[in-house]
C-alpha cells in the first residue's frame, strides 16, 4: 500500500466518541450517524479508535471495525487517523500498526505511553519509535501523549529527529505548556507536520503559534465553538468575540472533564442528537448535579453561538 504523504489539513480534528448500545455492543449504525454529524459540525478530518472512543474498552477486532465503519462513512471527504499502538513488543505493536493502516486511514498513531516503560528514559523511547517508524514501512504516523496507561510527554529534543524521518504527520500536543508548544511546532518548519493541541486553555495561543489545529474532547461536547475559533482565531475584526470564546473554554475545564465521555454523551443528547449514555470505561457517575451543571452550560454555548451568529448543526436531529 502506498502511504499517503501529505500532511493533514488545518483546523478541527474531533477525538471521537463511539456510541454502544443498552447491551454493550458497538452502535454501528449510530457511529455512521455520529461520523456524519462531526463532518456537519465543519471539522477538517477525523481521530478514530482513540481514548474517547474508549479504544482500551474494545477488543482488537472491535478497534479495527470501529475504524473501518468511520472510514467507509466518511468515503474519502475527510482525512481519518486512528490509534495503532497497542503494547506488548514492539515488532507486535507494528503488525497492528500495518492492520489499522489496512483500514484506508490516512495516519496510525502511536500511544507514547505504550511504546515505552515510565521508568525509561527517554533515549530509550526514542529508541523503541525509530525501531517502530523503520518496521512500519512508509505509513504516516502520529503521536499521541495519551494519559492513559500513564503520560509519556514527548519533549522538542526527541520529537525533532522523529519529525525529521518525514513520516510523522501528526501531533495530539497535551503538554500544556505554551513554550514548548511554540518549540516543537518551529522544529518542524518544513515538514509535513501538524502539531494539534488538546488543551483548550491554550488553543488561541497555540493556533496563532503555528499549531495545525486543535484535537480535545471539547469538541463532543460543543463542536461548533471549536470549529469558529479554529476559523477565527486570527481575524482582526473578530478578536473581542475570540477572547470571549477562549475564555468560555477556559472557564468549563473542569466541567467538561468531569465523567468524561459519559458527560461528552449526555450533553450531544440534551442537544438532541440520538446516541445512549452507554460506556464500557469506568469514569464515574453523571450524578443530577453534574447534569444540571451542563444543561447550564449548554445554555451558556447556545447564547454564545447566537451572539456569534453560528447556527446549530442539532436542529436536523430534533424529533419535528
Amino acid at each position: 500500500m502506498t502511504a499517503i504523504t501529505n500532511s493533514l489539513p488545518q483546523g478541527f480534528i474531533p477525538v471521537m466518541l463511539t456510541p454502544f448500545l443498552e447491551t454493550g455492543e458497538v452502535d454501528y449504525a449510530g457511529l455512521k450517524t455520529l461520523t456524519e454529524f462531526y463532518l456537519t459540525t465543519g471539522a477538517a478530518g477525523l481521530f478514530a479508535n482513540c481514548l474517547s472512543s474508549e479504544m482500551f474498552e474494545l477488543s482488537e477486532d472491535e478497534r479495527i471495525s470501529v475504524t473501518k465503519a468511520v472510514v467507509d462513512q466518511v468515503a474519502g471527504r475527510l482525512p481519518v487517523v486512528a490509534t495503532g499502538t497497542f503494547g506488548g513488543p514492539i515488532s507486535d505493536q507494528a503488525e497492528f500498526v500495518k492492520r489499522i493502516y489496512g483500514t484506508g486511514v490516512q495516519a496510525a498513531i502511536i500511544i507514547s505511553g505504550l511504546i515505552a516503560d515510565e521508568s525509561d528514559s527517554d533515549e530509550e523511547f526514542l529508541k523503541n519509535a525509530l525501531e517502530l517508524i523503520s518496521l512500519t514501512g512508509d505509513i504516516p504516523l502520529g503521536f499521541y501523549e495519551c494519559p492513559v496507561p500513564y503520560k509519556r510527554l514527548v519533549p522538542s529534543n526527541i520529537l525533532e529527529p522523529l519529525v525529521a524521518t518525514g513520516r510523522v504527520v501528526y501531533h495530539k500536543d497535551t503538554c500544556l505548556d505554551l513554550a514548548e508548544v511554540k518549540q516543537r511546532i518551529a522544529l518542524a518548519d518544513g515538514q509535513q507536520f501538524g502539531l494539534y493541541d488538546a488543551y483548550m486553555v491554550n488553543a488561541v495561543a497555540s493556533l496563532k503559534a503555528g499549531a495545525a489545529g486543535l484535537s480535545c474532547i471539547q469538541g463532543n461536547i460543543y463542536p461548533e465553538l471549536v470549529v469558529w475559533i479554529c476559523k477565527n482565531f486570527n481575524n482582526p475584526e473578530r478578536q473581542e468575540d475570540v477572547k470571549k470564546v477562549q475564555q468560555f473554554f477556559i472557564d468549563s475545564m473542569d466541567l467538561v472533564h468531569t465523567a468524561y465521555p459519559i458527560i461528552a454523551k449526555y450533553s450531544l443528547q440534551k442537544r438532541g442528537f440520538p446516541i445512549s449514555l452507554y460506556t464500557r470505561r469506568e469514569v464515574g457517575v453523571l450524578t443530577p448535579e453534574l447534569k444540571t451543571q451542563m444543561d447550564n452550560l449548554l445554555v451558556e454555548v447556545e447564547k454564545i453561538q447566537a451572539d456569534l451568529g453560528i447556527p446549530s448543526n442539532f436542529t436536523q436531529y430534533l424529533v419535528k
